[in-house]
C-alpha cells in the first residue's frame, strides 16, 4: 500500500473529539502519513467515534470509490465499521505503513425518489409513516406486483446494514460477500383481511424493488439514509436496487465481517 500516505481526518465538531484529533496527527507524522485539510486530496478516511460517525464520513466524503475508509473508535470496544481504537492507533499506523492491512469491500444500494435524484446507502434505507395511521405500500419485486404491504414500515438493507435496524425487527445477518440486498417488515398487519409475506426476504443484486406509496395522507413519509433524513414532500414511488458502487474499507487480516458479528453479538 506504497502510495497509501494521505490521510483525512472526519469526526464530530466537539472539543474532545478535536484534541483526540490532533493527537492523532501529531502520531501519525513519524509514519509518513501526511495530513490533508480536503478529503478531495485523501486516499484514506479515518473517521473518529463511533459506527455513526463512520457511516457519516463515507456519506459527507461522497462514498469514494478511489480511496479507503477507516473507522477509528473513542470507545473501549471495536464495533461493526470501526476496526482500529483511538487508545492503539499504533496499530493501525504501523499496519499501513508495514502493508499488514487488508481491503474488505461493502455493497452499496441505490435509493431513486420520484426521479428526483439517486441517494446510496452503505447500511439501509429505511421509510415509515410520518402520521399516526398505518403505512400502505404497494411493493414490486422488478414488474412483479409483490404484495400490499400495511404497518409501520419497511427496511431495505445491505449486508452490513443486516447487523444494525435489520437485526432488531429479526432480519437475517447476511454475508457482505453476498451482492444481495434484505427487505425487512416494522409492524406489519396480518389478519383475515390483511396480509404480507411476514418475514424478511432477499433479493439478488440483480433485482430491483419498487415501492409505491398508496396510503391517502401518506404521501410525505419519514426516510431514512442511513443514520440521516431525506425530506421530500409528495412521494410516489420508490425505487432501490444494488449499485455497482463498492466502497473499500481497512481492516486488519484477522478481523473479518464473521469475527465481527461474533464479538459483537455472542
Amino acid at each position: 500500500m506504497p502510495n497509501r500516505k494521505s490521510i483525512y481526518f472526519y469526526y464530530k465538531q466537539d472539543s474532545d473529539t478535536q484534541d483526540r484529533k490532533e493527537q492523532l496527527e501529531e502520531y501519525v507524522k513519524p509514519y509518513g502519513l501526511t495530513i490533508v485539510k480536503d478529503h478531495r486530496e485523501a486516499n484514506i478516511i479515518a473517521s473518529i467515534g463511533d459506527d455513526g460517525t463512520f457511516l457519516q464520513a463515507v456519506r459527507k466524503t461522497g462514498f469514494r470509490e478511489d480511496c479507503l475508509y477507516a473507522g477509528i473508535t473513542t470507545k473501549n470496544s471495536l464495533s461493526m465499521y470501526c476496526d482500529f481504537k483511538w487508545s492503539d492507533f499504533s496499530n493501525m499506523a504501523e499496519a499501513v505503513t508495514n502493508e499488514q492491512l487488508a481491503v474488505r469491500r461493502y455493497p452499496v444500494i441505490e435509493v431513486n425518489v420520484d426521479g428526483q435524484g439517486t441517494f446510496p446507502c452503505l447500511n439501509e434505507f429505511s421509510i415509515r409513516s410520518s402520521i399516526i395511521t398505518t403505512l400502505v405500500l404497494e411493493v414490486y419485486v422488478d414488474d412483479l406486483h409483490f404484495e400490499t404491504f400495511r404497518g409501520d414500515g419497511l427496511i431495505v438493507a445491505t449486508p452490513t446494514g443486516s447487523t444494525a435496524y435489520n437485526k432488531s425487527v429479526n432480519g437475517a445477518v447476511v454475508d457482505p460477500l453476498l451482492p444481495c440486498m434484505q427487505v425487512s417488515e416494522v409492524a406489519s398487519i396480518n389478519n383475515n383481511k390483511y396480509r404480507t409475506l411476514g418475514a424478511s426476504f432477499i433479493l439478488s443484486g440483480k433485482r430491483s424493488l419498487t415501492l409505491k406509496i398508496g396510503s391517502e395522507g401518506n404521501d410525505y413519509p419519514t426516510m431514512g439514509l442511513d443514520n440521516e433524513a431525506l425530506s421530500i414532500r409528495h412521494v410516489d414511488k420508490i425505487q432501490v436496487k444494488l449499485s455497482d458502487m463498492r466502497i473499500k474499507t481497512l481492516k486488519l487480516k484477522d478481523n473479518s465481517f464473521w469475527e465481527k458479528v461474533k464479538r459483537t453479538f455472542l
